[in-house]
């Protein structure tokens, strides 16, 4: 057994991202940011789709086409279709941001 909220460590320069679980058609993932943010002109474009939700903490996504911003706070999550370009574009520098972000491939492929 192990805690989704054990040892987050504070002030590193990147992101923590620890696989928690996975199979063939998914992946479980722990993210810990502390004020990190995507590079400036840097989108993800993932093959997969990613179901996130921020356990502690806060963080701002921004998606393109349409451009939209949305604010994510504890118990906040949502879906993001494979190839739905999206960025980090803040996380609290105050306290660690604590993701949980489940990413699967479509079932029809």
């Amino acid at each position: 057994m192990d805690n989704l909220y054990a040892a987050t460590p504070l002030g590193s320069v990147h992101e923590i991202v620890e696989i928690l679980a996975r199979s063939a058609w998914a992946r479980v993932e722990r993210i810990i940011s502390h004020g990190q943010a995507s590079p400036e002109g840097f989108w993800y474009d993932q093959d997969e789709h990613e179901f996130v939700a921020v356990l502690r903490g806060a963080a701002r996504l921004r998606f393109e086409g349409p451009d939209e911003e949305v604010a994510l706070g504890p118990g906040d999550h949502l879906m993001i279709p494979a190839h739905r370009r999206h960025r980090v574009e803040w996380t609290s520098p105050d306290e660690p941001t604590v993701w949980l972000a489940v990413f699967f491939a479509d079932e029809s492929a």
